[in-house]
Formats: C-alpha cells, structure tokens, sequence
C-alpha cells in the first residue's frame, strides 16, 4: 500500500485541494498547476501551463513579486507571501503564497490561498472605520469628501472622487476631491453628467473607452476621449436617493469589477449615513434655535447673540441698539380669523421685517406676538429712527387673507440704546419693553 501511495500520480493529489498548487520554471513560466487555479484565476490549467508567471501578476505588485521569487530561488522559502493576480476576466485576486525552491528539478514550487474575500471585508472594516474617525475630526463636507477619497485611493486607483446631492430644494453644486492635493478645482463635465445619470437612474454605472453604447448622447459626447475608467453609484440614505457619488480611477487603471463596484456602493452607503446623521444634527440645532413657525432665531439665540454683542460694544466702547416689537390687536385676529390666519399673519411680518433688516443684524421672534431686533456696528440714533420708520412703512399694507378679506398690520415699537439706555442687557430689555409699551398705550389713545 505505501508503494503505491509513493508512486500515485501527484496530480490525483493534488486536484482534490481547495488551495492551488502550482510550478514554476527558471523561466518563470508555469509548468504544472492544479485544478483550483481554475477556480482562483479563471484560466484552465491547459491556459496557464506555458505562461509567464510575472504577466498574471498585477502591475503595481510585479517589482516585489520578482524579488521575492528571486529569494525563493536564492534558497529562502517564502511563507504568507501576499501579491494580487490578474483573474481572466479582469478583476483582481488577492493571493497568500508558500513557496520553496527544489533545486533538483529546477522548479519553484507553491501553494496559493485564494485570500480575496477576506481583503474585501478587511477593506470594508478600515473603511468603515476611517470614515467614522474622518466624521469626527472634519467638520465640513468638502473635507470630509477629501478624506473619504484618500481612504478609497488606499484599495483603489483614484484619481479624483465627485459627489453631487439633493434635497427637498433641488440638486446641489458637485464638489470633486482630487488625489493630487491641489487647490479645488471645478468639476468636469464628464463627471457632472455621470452623476446625474446615476442620480436619475438609480442604478451604478460604468464609463470605459469604447463601452459607452446605450448612453444618453450628452454623456457619450464628453466621455468621447476618456482616458481613464469612471464608476459612479448611487447614495441612498433612509429616506431614498441622496445623491450620486462618481470615481475617477488611475491613468491606465481598470476599475469596475464586481469587487470595485462592492467597495465603492459600501462607502457610498458609509457616507450616505454619515451625511444624513450630519443633516439630522444640524436640524435639530435649528430647531433649538429658532422658531418653528417664522424660521427667526427664537428666544435662546437672541439672547446668546445679545450677550455676544453687548460684549463687544462694552469692549470696543461702540453702540448697540434694541427694538422691541408688539403687534396691535393681535389677539382679535385669532379670536376673529382662527389661529391658521394668525399664523399666516407672523409668517408675513417675519419675511417684511426680514426685508428692513441689514446682514449684520438680528431679527428674532421672542413669543406670541413679539418680534425683537439688535442692531449692532455702531447705529447712530438716528439711523435707528430710519430702520424704525422702515419697518411702520413695510407694515403698512394690508394682509390679503385669500378671500377676498385683508387684515390692516400695525405694530408697536420700543427702543434703547447702549450707554444711553442702560449698561447691563438686563436694563436693555427692560427699557426696550417699557417704550414698547408705552408706544402702545399712545397708540390705543390715539385711535
């Protein structure tokens, strides 16, 4: 029995293992190779016998490969030896080599372990990671794009990475990280309608030269002299379609596999959430900060920004002004109209108050039906009569209630002045609020 195991075709051994046995000459063409090649490189052991070992081999990898195949023959057995291989069909395997020299038959002989599914999920985990790290140290979306596209460009050929989103108000700009680091640049054409495409089919798309048949003609126009690769797919967050999000891949690089297309949908849904986790902290800050039927900064802001600006005047011995708003009758257009019209009713004294307002100041909705306003960069008193009398003007016409009806606006206003009026916020807003009502009680007498 053991003469007969000794002296058993290698090759009946050697088909039943699930790791690829291969041999290789001086040469370094392949001389015998097992059954799994087939399955790890998708060539038939009859295709690959004869072959130069270094053409399989990836470019990027070839240099390493040869000097440790040169070590191999040098004596030194090679063990968790890691290269990548071009598969037939064009997609990249991931290999872990053991490999020894016999220098009686002349041959380099080796065992591959087809190792590409655990770099995936190895891909994918420092990817997740690095991404979830990038959200915390970036605080802006182009940063965070950059990052994202160098942590592509550790498993994939990348020349530039473009995300484009939308939202309830439309289609957002495109923005594009480059790999080269150099100063932001405009997004091409080219990836501008990849993305849109994407975007309005929903599904991945693929450019490669002489594969764009089927395109929309826009698209096959600008990809006409494409000298690299592009894979674009789809962003969904919870709510649906976000956006696209389109990768440039190496000059001469081939990208688009299964596996690429995997590792770019997984990132493309890591930054979908991260981008809608973004979104959802900056909602609800808004909403903190501002009321929800005006959209003005609401009672905590004002105060925060009034406390900021105080500061700054006390510091720089400059002005500040208060303007306290209340509007007349306010209650009998509830009790009248209903409280949807009374809404309606804010709603269109916050955009007409809006409309008198210069950028630097602050417009705020205190409660009810009391607005506020500060303003800062030194206004004279006298500017403020102006800004005061602009608003009465903006106030003037009447509200058109939809039905024929309108509803006359009128609103009571009280100033104070910083150091006229007060040197604490406390005493600005107590003066503030008793002109306003005192411009009030003047108004009930006068009617």
């Amino acid at each position: 029995m053991e003469h007969k195991i000794l002296h058993a075709p290698l090759a009946s051994f050697t088909d039943l293992l699930l790791d690829a046995v291969c041999m290789v000459d001086v040469e370094g063409r392949f001389v015998f190779v097992s059954a799994a090649c087939e399955r790890i490189f998708g060539y038939t052991q009859q295709e690959m016998i004869g072959k130069r070992m270094l053409d399989l081999v990836a470019p990027a990898d070839r240099a390493r490969t040869l000097a440790a195949a040169q070590a191999i023959m040098d004596g030194h057995a090679q063990t968790h030896f890691e290269n990548r291989y071009l598969r037939k069909d064009g997609s990249l395997a991931h290999i872990m080599w053991s490999a020894r020299w016999s220098a009686a038959d002349q041959l380099r002989v080796a065992v591959a372990r087809d190792i590409t599914l655990l770099k995936q999920a190895q891909a994918k985990q420092a990817a997740l990671y690095a991404i979830s790290e990038a959200m915390q140290a970036t605080q802006d979306l182009p940063a965070l794009l950059h990052r994202i596209q160098h942590i592509i460009g550790e498993h994939l050929p990348t020349r530039s990475l473009t995300l484009l989103l939308h939202d309830e108000h439309g289609v957002q700009a495109p923005m594009t990280s480059h790999a080269d680091d150099s100063a932001p640049q405009p997004t091409s054409s080219l990836a501008s309608l990849l993305c849109d495409e994407v975007l309005r089919s929903g599904r991945p798309l693929r450019l490669q030269a002489g594969q764009l048949a089927g395109l929309p003609a826009a698209l096959q126009t600008a990809a006409c002299a494409l000298s690299s690769c592009w894979l674009a797919v789809p962003l969904y967050s919870s709510l649906g379609s976000i956006g696209a999000l389109a990768l440039q891949g190496g000059q001469d690089a081939v990208i688009g596999s299964a596996q690429d297309q995997d590792l770019l949908q997984f990132v493309a849904k890591q930054l979908a959430t991260a981008i809608e986790r973004r979104q959802l902290q900056t909602q609800m800050q808004f909403m903190a900060m501002h009321d929800e039927l005006t959209r003005l900064p609401n009672r905590r802001l004002f105060h925060d920004r009034l406390h900021t600006a105080f500061a700054r005047a006390h510091r720089q011995e400059g002005r500040l002004s208060l303007l306290f708003l209340d509007l007349d009758n306010f209650k009998r257009v509830n009790d009248e109209h209903g409280h949807a019209c009374g809404d309606l009713l804010l709603q269109t004294v916050a955009s007409r108050l809006r409309d008198c307002m210069r950028e630097t100041d602050t417009l705020a909705r205190m409660g009810g039906d009391e607005f506020v306003v500060l303003l800062e960069s030194n206004a004279a008193p006298v500017d403020v009569s102006l800004i005061e009398q602009k608003i009465h003007a903006a106030l003037a016409a009447p509200l058109h209630l939809g039905n024929g009806q309108q509803l006359q606006i009128a609103v009571s206003i009280g100033v104070a002045h910083y150091p006229e009026d007060g040197d604490t916020t406390q005493q600005l807003l107590r003066h503030a609020d008793r002109a306003m009502y005192a411009s009030k009680v003047l108004a009930a007498a006068s009617r």
